[in-house]
């Protein structure tokens, strides 16, 4: 994974992380845990771009 990657993920699991317990039960947490996840990992591509920073990778195949 590369830095750019990890600090993001990093970011986002901590801001949650921070907010976890005020979220309510545990199915609730886990709903909005995914929710929050779908939205880093469609925002990412554009934070590597805003950077200028390519992800090195693709999932269109070699």
């Amino acid at each position: 994974m590369d830095p750019i990657s990890l600090v993001f993920y990093a970011t986002v699991c901590g801001l949650l992380g921070l907010a976890g317990p005020s979220l309510g039960a545990a199915p609730i947490r886990l709903g909005i845990g995914a929710i929050v996840g779908v939205v880093a990992v469609s925002v990412l591509p554009f934070v590597h771009q805003i950077l200028g920073v390519s992800a090195g990778y693709s999932f269109a195949g070699p």
